[in-house]
């Protein structure tokens, strides 16, 4: 007798309570997925604190180590929506089982490149690869787990998604710091092993779809590669290429732009599409999506200019950055696990509101920094931080996929991990270039005001210029050192406000999100 007659044989109460119930072995490939989530999402971080160790290893330029973060995030970018269809295709078991492992043996061959060419190379495969986990991870908490229980599958995705890039750049850092730069790659391996064995002990083998493989939307896979992938290289580059000033940034904008056009066009006349864009007819999702963006520009945008805070100001190297952003991953441990009973008593939409609140405060706080703002005194704010993200991932997740059927879930994950995805490439290119602009506009006013404290400039220039003569220069070179000493010291004032207008910057979008929120339906 099948489980579905013995189940239609139960009263109607036990019936119910029949179905509410998780198999274990569903829990264990849960937990597998989401191990393979927080594999993929810490390797996006974890090589910024070692990008100048693999440098001088592999004997690149600084342009040429800034490309094994971006190679990793273009072909994360590009895998992410193709991933549903491929899960469908080939099925999630096998799916999930083939990208583990050539994640795993391109990380053992970034642990070997011999040259910069060959690590990018590794480090795309291994994005690609990567970029698969993600959504399959957040697709197997709504296709494994009753509604009832589903806010306890999305705290789980939540601990990885956001406790991922904050304890990325401390691992990372303390592996280079205490053995090598190798090691950021090896340590994928156990856990690799272990996502694999779960997965297929979890989860039940489906038949290969062919006729799904042979009737691809290849047109909406092949605009949707170039328009992602030429968007993402535009994002991660602009800045450093001066933007529009720039023919490749021109050549690559206007590539991205007409591919992603003709990919929406493509989607929403296609029978069968890549990507279900129609989703975004339900304004609750489509607000939902739009939170997901400023989400992935705070968490990122934060992972991304506090490390470069505390190195251009601070000087601090990458343990001790470490040691300041793990403040704002390991309390979220203790959190998490209180939302999903949180989502019982209140409604999640404002759950949501009180975290992006939060992680609102956080940032501001950080809007009045001086150079006497160190690791100390970021603690604070990395505290309101890791309260506000848990009450964002977990209820965000229950808001968004409200009125989504179990047959889109695919589409809608990728649709939620795309956003945040962009919202992060957004967020990183808007602050790069807000730095190098605002240091330069902040510099110019401080250029401007010394003369209406000439007598305080003169003041710190002769006490300087002492300074230099007790050290053993004379009196000609102690005066070129003092002047030098304080341009150095005008630049730092101005590089310090650049980040204080940063911060501010993330503090509206994130206040934006709050009253986008408290103002949904939910």
């Amino acid at each position: 007798m099948s489980t579905s007659d013995t189940l239609t044989e139960l009263p109607p109460i036990a019936r119910e309570a029949a179905q509410d119930q998780v198999p274990r072995r569903h829990w264990i490939a849960l937990i597998g997925g989401l191990i393979g989530t927080f594999m993929a999402i810490l390797d996006i971080q974890i090589t910024n604190s070692s990008l100048k160790d693999i440098q001088g290893a592999l004997s690149a330029t600084l342009d040429e180590s800034s490309w094994i973060s971006t190679s990793y995030l273009v072909a994360e970018m590009i895998a992410i929506p193709l991933s549903g269809w491929l899960s469908m295709a080939l099925g999630k078991r096998r799916y999930l089982t083939w990208t583990t492992v050539i994640f795993t043996l391109s990380s053992l061959l970034c642990s070997i490149s011999w040259n910069m060419t060959s690590m990018i190379v590794f480090r795309a495969l291994q994005g690609f690869s990567g970029g698969a986990l993600i959504p399959l991870a957040f697709s197997l908490v709504v296709q494994l787990l009753p509604i009832h229980k589903r806010a306890i599958g999305m705290a789980m995705f939540g601990v990885t998604a956001t406790f991922a890039p904050s304890i990325g750049p401390t691992l990372g850092g303390w592996l280079t710091e205490n053995l090598s730069w190798h090691y950021i790659f090896y340590i994928n391996i156990p856990p690799a092993i272990l996502l694999i064995t779960m997965v297929r002990y979890g989860l039940d083998d489906e038949p290969l779809n062919i006729q799904s493989l042979l009737k691809a939307d290849w047109v909406g896979i092949i605009t949707m590669a170039l328009g992602l992938g030429c968007l993402e290289v535009v994002l991660e580059d602009g800045n450093r290429e001066e933007w529009f000033s720039s023919d490749f940034i021109v050549t690559l904008s206007i590539i991205s732009a007409v591919s992603l056009v003709y990919f929406v066009i493509n989607e929403l006349q296609h029978k069968k599409p890549l990507v279900n864009l129609r989703l975004l007819k339900n304004g609750q999702f489509a607000m939902s999506c739009l939170a997901y963006l400023i989400l992935g520009m705070a968490l990122l945008g934060s992972i991304y200019v506090l490390p470069l805070y505390l190195t251009q100001i601070q000087h601090y190297n990458a343990l001790e950055i470490g040691e300041v952003l793990m403040w704002m991953g390991f309390p979220q441990l203790l959190i998490f696990p209180l939302v999903p009973k949180l989502t019982n008593i209140f409604k999640p939409k404002y759950l949501v509101t009180f975290g992006f609140v939060m992680f609102g405060l956080s940032c501001y706080v950080n809007t009045h920094m001086s150079v006497d703002f160190g690791g100390q005194q970021l603690i604070f704010s990395m505290l309101l931080r890791a309260i506000g993200s848990p009450f964002i991932m977990v209820p965000l997740s229950l808001v968004a996929m409200q009125g989504i059927s179990k047959a889109d879930t695919p589409d809608a994950s990728t649709l939620t991990n795309v956003m945040r995805n962009l919202g992060g490439a957004f967020s990183i290119a808007i602050i790069a270039t807000m730095l190098d602009n605002k240091t330069r506009e902040h510099l110019a006013h401080i250029k401007e005001s010394i003369p209406s404290v000439s007598s305080n400039a003169w003041q710190q220039l002769l006490q300087q210029s002492s300074y230099f003569v007790q050290a053993g220069s004379d009196s000609g070179t102690a005066m070129v050192q003092a002047q030098a000493s304080l341009v150095a010291t005008m630049q730092r004032d101005a590089a310090i406000m650049a980040y204080n207008d940063a911060f501010l910057m993330m503090s509206a979008f994130l206040a934006f999100a709050a009253v986008l929120m408290l103002s949904s339906k939910s």
